[in-house]
């Protein structure tokens, strides 16, 4: 057998070398819609991060603690920049952390019609994301996204970015019975209209848990104070990096201080000679050192 596989130039080919040909782009064990609707029927909290234009590092090492979700925003000074950068940047936190739930904030032109929602949408659920998050989409959009595949992880409660302005400022929302049963509707006709999950902010404790009992989808809570399904917290409060911490933050470590000690102290070790030592380099063969220090003398 082995002389006819020979006379027919045939080549031997195992599991092993064919580990990189891949016919989807979806890792086996990624936490997608699906795994957080089961979190959620089985009354597991969901862990929600947002690393705002922190690096791909942060994301790594939230998922390496098992968190469930990143809200991925996209660096950039300006809005036509961060449209500009997202499909590279979900790209790079996508190849940094393989099965972390992407949860993609869109910027507001990229949904301003229904048929630019598909567009973008597609390209980025196509590039690693595992859902959308359109701020304050109508509810004809969100229902052509979903129609067309789209998984979106949306958003009610207090909106963010320049939406602020609408109430004043980032305020607190739903104190009032009656504007309670407005975020309540809104968030009932976004799952009525395919919403398959949402975040909930800057509400009260009773109608933040309110809400998420009532709806079939994932709940998650952001400055809102109720356990809801899950909880976010941004980056900046886990690791204490604004100036003062907000009420709805805990701090959980301290990056400034923590970074700067070690610059710090590398920089005083550099300084007072402590760094490098010997064993943080190699020396030269003495024969090829002393032919280079003659050729050096040679010609300089």
């Amino acid at each position: 057998m082995s002389n006819e596989k020979e006379k027919n130039n045939e080549v031997e080919v195992n599991k092993e070398e064919k580990k990189n040909v891949k016919a989807s782009k979806m890792k086996r064990g990624r936490k997608t819609i699906a795994h957080l609707q089961k979190m959620k029927d089985n009354g597991e909290k969901i862990v929600q991060m947002c690393p705002a234009d922190r690096d791909k590092y942060f994301t790594m090492a939230a998922e390496m603690a098992g968190v469930d979700i990143c809200r991925l925003t996209v660096p950039g000074e300006n809005t036509k920049m961060k449209i500009d950068n997202a499909p590279w940047w979900i790209r790079t936190i996508r190849d940094a952390a393989q099965y972390i739930h992407i949860n993609f904030y869109m910027q507001t032109p990229t949904y301003s019609s229904k048929e630019d929602a598909l567009r973008y949408g597609s390209l980025y659920m196509a590039e690693g994301a595992d859902s959308l998050l359109p701020m304050g989409v109508s509810n004809e959009t969100l229902k052509y996204m979903a129609d067309n595949h789209l998984v979106v992880f949306g958003h009610v409660g207090a909106l963010s970015g320049w939406q602020t302005s609408k109430y004043g400022g980032y305020k607190r929302l739903g104190k009032t019975a009656e504007d309670a049963m407005k975020i309540f509707r809104q968030a009932y006709e976004y799952q009525e209209n395919g919403m398959m999950g949402m975040t909930i902010e800057l509400t009260p404790i009773e109608v933040t848990n309110a809400i998420a009992k009532k709806l079939r989808v994932p709940v998650v809570a952001i400055c809102a104070g109720g356990a809801a399904n899950g909880s976010e917290m941004v980056d900046f409060d886990t690791f204490n990096m604004m100036p003062s911490v907000a009420s709805h933050a805990k701090v959980y470590a301290d990056f400034f201080k923590w970074a700067a000690t070690a610059y710090g102290s590398w920089a005083k070790d550099v300084r007072t000679g402590a760094y490098p030592e010997d064993k943080h380099g190699f020396h030269m063969d003495e024969r090829e050192l002393d032919k280079f220090k003659n050729l050096l003398e040679q010609k300089y």
